[in-house]
């Protein structure tokens, strides 16, 4: 008689645990969103991505077009050291302001 309630409890208990999981998986990343979100500057409404000839780019927000390229290089700049690229030759190749 145990085999039998063991078999009916074990047919729920799976599906509950991966139905439990994945609602808080998706709780975890609606956060991380709006954290993400929050980070990137609140108002900012330009964006700028440099990149090096070798090595990792940086992408970077402002209020402002000058201060986001500015921003960017400088992370460009970091990233690149960081990854042992070419620091030296990053360049603005994207630069835009939403409105």
């Amino acid at each position: 008689m145990t085999a039998i309630t063991v078999r009916q409890c074990s047919s729920w208990v799976l599906p509950s645990f991966l139905a439990i999981n994945l609602v808080l998986t998706a709780g975890c990343a609606g956060k991380n969103t709006s954290a993400r979100n929050s980070a990137s500057g609140t108002g900012a409404s330009c964006y700028a991505k440099a990149l090096p000839s070798a090595g990792e780019g940086g992408l970077a927000f402002g209020s402002t077009l000058s201060i986001a390229r500015q921003k960017s290089l400088n992370n460009c700049i970091r990233y690149a050291g960081r990854s042992g690229g070419t620091p030296g030759t990053c360049q603005v190749v994207l630069s835009e302001c939403r409105h």
